[in-house]
């Protein structure tokens, strides 16, 4: 498991959504689409920490873009929440 992927990106998540909060709290102004904005660096974040978690240090440090783009998505292995 590669912590340093995983608290990075988990770091990213919380500062983001702090941020959020506190714009939402604060900022009369705050609309949908800077909640769209920063729902999608949140989300990014999280899902890279779940889909980079087995990257090597060698796959982190060297990030290629097309790493980047697929640890960036929603991850296919988490089994979703649903009430039955």
């Amino acid at each position: 498991m590669n912590k340093n992927a995983i608290l990075f990106n988990l770091v990213e998540a919380r500062e983001e959504l702090d941020s959020t909060i506190n714009e939402l709290e604060s900022d009369l102004g705050y609309g949908e689409p800077e909640l769209m904005v920063a729902m999608m660096h949140l989300f990014h974040h999280v899902n890279t920490a779940w889909n980079a978690r087995n990257s090597t240090a060698e796959e982190w440090q060297n990030c290629s873009d097309e790493d980047f783009n697929r640890w960036g998505r929603y991850p296919t292995d988490l089994v979703e929440i649903a009430i039955e």
